[in-house]
């Protein structure tokens, strides 16, 4: 009866929209003249970001309501706890969240960006699915090269609009498998030089797949056709070498080589992580972005098998 009044009542665990993705949970509570209420929910060690806005005044507010996060700002790093607050107004740059455990937080913003998250998280758990249902293999790893490449991504300063094309091109990376016929993607033994042909294809077919399904950035899609470029221009799909691989896709390519080194397959047993460190480094300036090899052997020490410990 209430609601007759200019009231609108949600229960708890009720919201005007949901939608979720691998590291995060989304929901809008509130949407009015232009300002949203959005309710995150971020998985351990998951990451998010803010950053300014040419031509736009608006402000943002964020109140921790569950867990610990670290907020970065250049090279300064606060921690916010329950009950936390920040206000955001006239960015100058970017600002970068890491759930330190599992964090909810209350996002309110004067710029509406919800249906931006929306149809970007949706389409990702949609292609996700794809791929978990054909190759539970390239699931598993598409989160392993997600959680590394961020983690370079971020020694490396990319800015927040170049993290968040790495953090989808690098979960999507592999997603042109889902066109790849089976008895290729999971045969037991060596492909044929026919087969390997066909398994080459999935980097232009990754491209495809998100053009047609409306997937709104370019450079993700860049990311997911180049990954398997090498920087002496001997990789395919079309041979690109250098600059002319993107920094994204670079990252990309050194964190699939050694998790694919490192991990063992139905036809080969994994090398160790000092084989599979020593190959990458064999490969630096030649195979691999000399610059993207130097942040990777940076890090090996918080990585054991691929993934972060």
């Amino acid at each position: 009866m209430l609601d007759n009044f200019g009231l609108r009542f949600l229960a708890a665990g009720q919201a005007l929209e949901v939608v979720s993705t691998d590291g995060m949970d989304v929901a809008l509570l509130s949407s009015y003249d232009g300002t949203e209420i959005i309710h995150h929910r971020l998985r351990a060690e998951s990451s998010w970001a803010i950053g300014p806005s040419e031509g736009w005044t608006g402000s943002e507010f964020i109140f921790l309501l569950a867990g610990e996060m670290s907020v970065k700002v250049k090279d300064n790093i606060r921690i916010l706890k329950a009950g936390d607050s920040l206000n955001a107004s006239l960015l100058t740059h970017d600002c970068f969240f890491q759930a330190n455990e599992e964090t909810e937080f209350l996002y309110v913003t004067s710029q509406p960006v919800f249906y931006h998250y929306s149809n970007v998280l949706q389409g990702m758990r949609e292609l996700a699915i794809q791929v978990e249902e054909k190759d539970g293999y390239t699931a598993d790893h598409c989160k392993r090269i997600l959680q590394l490449s961020m983690t370079i991504g971020e020694r490396m300063k990319l800015n927040s609009t170049e993290l968040y094309q790495l953090n989808l091109g690098s979960f999507l990376h592999d997603i042109g498998k889902v066109k790849v016929p089976e008895n290729v993607l999971n045969k037991p033994g060596k492909l044929t030089s026919e087969e390997w042909e066909v398994m080459k294809m999935h980097p232009t077919y990754g491209k495809e797949v998100l053009e047609e399904a409306n997937f709104p950035f370019l450079e993700v899609a860049a990311i997911v056709e180049q990954h398997h470029e090498r920087f002496n221009g001997t990789g395919y799909p079309k041979g690109l070498q250098g600059e002319e691989i993107s920094v994204a896709a670079a990252i990309v390519s050194v964190v699939d080589s050694f998790d694919a080194m490192t991990t063992d397959r139905v036809y080969r047993k994994a090398l160790t992580h000092e084989e599979a460190t020593a190959e990458i480094l064999k490969g630096r300036g030649t195979l691999y972005h000399p610059e993207v090899v130097d942040h990777f052997i940076a890090i090996l020490s918080d990585v054991k098998g691929g993934e972060i410990r």
